[in-house]
């Protein structure tokens, strides 16, 4: 009985890993989509995304926007 229980919990976590991963994932691509379309144009797309305010590079400030826009989801 106990072994079949962590089974099944074993198999929950590794969806929900498998699902907050894409949820990332995805999040990042159209994160990015956005900053790399408004960079080549004279906006100022930091203000845009929760977290990236003040940021230095690209990435980082898309990285940190994801993980802030993830934290709502939770």
């Amino acid at each position: 009985m106990a072994s079949n229980l962590d089974s099944a919990l074993q198999e929950t976590l590794k969806r929900d890993s498998f699902t907050f991963r894409g949820i990332y994932a995805v999040s990042f691509v159209v994160f990015l989509a956005v900053a790399v379309v408004v960079q080549l144009l004279p906006l100022q797309w930091r203000t845009w995304f929760p977290g990236a305010e003040g940021g230095q590079t690209l990435i980082g400030d898309v990285r940190s926007a994801v993980y802030t826009f993830m934290s709502y989801l939770t």
